[in-house]
C-alpha cells in the first residue's frame, strides 16, 4: 500500500504549495488553498472485474470503426429529446437546479419507469422518504434499488453485487472519499468523487446521472472543472410558485443543446407537456386589451407565448418598470424606441410586462409582441385574436427578421391563427396555406395597422 502524498492547490491559479497558508504565493489570492491527494492507495476497484469493455491501444484514426451509439430510452419523451435520443452507455450526466425545483422527483420517475436495473444512491434522503414519494406518484417496480450512503468506497462495494444498468447519485455534493480529509461538498471532495464515478462509468460502460446543487448565482456548486469532466450538463429551471418546469441542455457531447423539455408539476409528480403552446396561452371569455401572442422558438422547438402588458399613469412620482419572464433592459430599450420613433409619451407611465406560465424567454422575436401589447394597453384597444407576432425591433424602429421564421409560422398555423406579423425582409420558402403573413418594415407602420 503506497503512502498517501498530499499537497495544497490554489483554486484560482492552480499553484501547488507544500503546506496550507492564508495567501497564495502565485496569484496573491486569500483563502483559496485546498488539500488534494497526489498519490492514492493502489487498490484495484472490485467493480473493475465486471468491466464491460477493455482499454485498447492507440490505432490510426482511419481504422476506427464508426457504429451507431446504442441509446437507452428513458420512457420520458421530454427527457429523451433533451438528451438527444436517450441515455448513452458510459455517459456522465450532471443535472442542476434550484432546491425544490423537482430534480429528485424527475430522477425517481426515471428510475421507476425504466425497464432496467437502477441503483438510486441518495445522500440527502432516507429510503423511507424516497418510498413515500414513489407511493405519492403511484409508481412501483422491482428493478429500482435504493441506497442511502455518502461514502464512495461503500457505494462501490455494493455495485458488484447488483451490477446496475444505471447509477443515479443524489447528490454529488454529499459524497465523500476517505482519500480526502476535507468535508463533503468541498472543491477537492467534489473533484475526487466525480473522478471516481467517471472512471467507473467509462470502465463498465454504465451511464451515471449526478445531481448538482447550485450557488446563489445560478451556477453549479463546486469547481468549474466538474462541468468539463462530465458528458452532459442539464439545467432544470422554473419558478417554484408556478407549475411549469423547463429542462435545458447546457452541454451535450452526444446531441444538440438546442432542445428543451417542458414539465408540469403536479401532486403525482412531473407530467410531460406535449403541446406547450396550448397551455401557455390563457383562455379568456372576452377579448382583453394588453394581450399579444408571440411565436417564439426555444432551441428548435416552436411555442406560442402570451405577452401581457399594463400601462397606467404613475401615481407615486417615479414611473415603475417591472418585468416577469422578460428582460427589463430590453423593455427600457423598446419603450425608448416607441417614444422616439412612434411619438408615444411613456416617460410618465407605469409599465408592467408578464410572460404567462412563469417561464423566462430570451428570444428577440418577442419584441414585436411586447410593443403590440404595450400599445394595446396604452390605447385600451384589444388586438384581434387571430393575430400573432414574430419579429425583432431595432434601435431605429426598424422591424428585423428572426431565425426559423418558417417554424414559427407553422406552429401558429397549427394552432389556428389566421395572421402573423413578421418583418418584410424575412426569407420564406413555400407560402403557408391557412395563415397570412403580414410584412412590416417599421414600428410606425405596425401602429397604423393596429390602431
Amino acid at each position: 500500500m503506497a503512502k498517501l502524498k498530499k499537497a495544497y492547490f490554489c483554486q484560482n491559479c492552480g499553484a501547488q504549495h507544500a503546506q496550507w497558508q492564508g495567501q497564495c504565493n502565485s496569484c496573491k489570492s486569500w483563502n483559496t488553498l485546498v488539500e488534494e491527494v497526489i498519490e492514492k492507495e493502489t487498490v484495484k476497484p472490485r467493480w473493475s472485474a465486471n468491466a464491460k469493455n477493455t482499454v485498447a491501444g492507440p490505432i490510426p484514426i482511419n481504422e476506427v470503426a464508426i457504429a451507431q451509439i446504442p441509446r437507452i430510452k428513458t420512457n420520458d419523451p421530454e427527457l429523451d429529446r433533451v438528451l438527444g435520443g436517450g441515455l448513452v452507455p458510459g455517459a456522465i450526466v450532471l443535472l442542476g437546479g434550484e432546491p425544490g425545483i423537482g430534480k429528485s422527483t424527475l430522477l425517481l420517475q426515471l428510475s421507476l419507469s425504466l425497464d432496467k436495473k437502477v441503483l438510486y444512491v441518495s445522500g440527502e434522503e432516507s429510503q423511507q422518504q424516497i418510498k413515500l414519494r414513489a407511493d405519492r406518484m403511484g409508481l412501483s417496480t422491482d428493478s429500482c434499488y435504493l441506497l442511502s450512503q455518502t461514502d464512495t468506497h461503500k457505494i462501490f462495494e455494493q455495485i458488484p453485487q447488483l451490477n446496475p444498468d444505471l447509477l443515479i447519485i443524489d447528490s454529488i455534493q454529499t459524497l465523500h472519499t476517505p482519500h480526502i480529509e476535507s468535508g463533503a461538498g468541498s472543491v477537492s471532495q467534489i473533484k475526487a468523487t466525480a473522478a471516481e464515478l467517471i472512471k467507473y462509468a467509462k470502465t463498465t460502460n454504465t451511464p451515471v446521472v449526478l445531481v448538482g446543487h447550485i450557488t446563489k448565482d445560478g451556477g453549479i456548486a463546486g469547481p468549474k472543472i466538474l462541468e468539463h469532466m462530465v458528458d452532459t450538463v442539464l439545467q432544470f429551471e422554473g419558478d417554484r410558485n408556478h407549475i411549469y418546469r423547463i429542462l435545458r441542455a447546457q452541454k451535450n457531447r452526444f446531441g444538440a443543446t438546442s432542445e428543451i423539455g417542458i414539465y408540469e408539476m403536479q401532486t403525482q409528480g412531473l407530467q410531460q407537456v406535449i403541446n406547450p403552446s396550448e397551455v401557455l396561452i390563457s383562455a379568456k371569455d372576452e377579448i382583453l386589451s394588453g394581450h399579444a401572442i408571440a411565436a417564439t422558438v426555444e432551441g428548435i422547438r416552436p411555442m406560442m407565448i402570451e405577452v401581457q402588458a399594463l400601462v397606467s399613469s404613475a401615481v407615486y412620482g417615479t414611473p415603475q418598470r417591472s418585468c416577469t419572464g422578460f428582460n427589463a433592459k430590453r423593455l427600457n430599450m423598446l419603450l425608448a424606441v416607441l417614444e422616439k420613433r412612434a411619438g408615444f409619451a411613456l416617460g410618465s407611465k407605469d409599465v408592467f410586462i408578464n410572460i404567462t406560465g412563469g417561464i423566462n424567454i430570451e428570444d428577440p422575436a418577442l419584441d414585436l409582441a411586447v410593443i403590440a401589447a404595450l400599445l394595446s394597453s396604452y390605447h385600451d384597444v384589444p388586438i384581434a385574436q387571430q393575430l400573432c407576432f414574430a419579429a425583432e425591433i431595432g434601435l431605429s424602429g426598424e422591424i428585423r427578421p428572426v431565425a426559423k421564421v418558417e417554424l414559427r409560422i407553422q406552429e401558429a398555423e397549427k394552432l389556428g391563427f389566421g395572421k402573423i406579423a413578421i418583418s418584410k425582409f424575412s426569407k420564406l420558402g413555400t407560402p403557408p396555406k391557412k395563415i397570412k403573413p403580414l410584412a412590416f418594415t417599421k414600428v410606425e407602420s405596425l401602429v397604423d395597422f393596429l390602431f
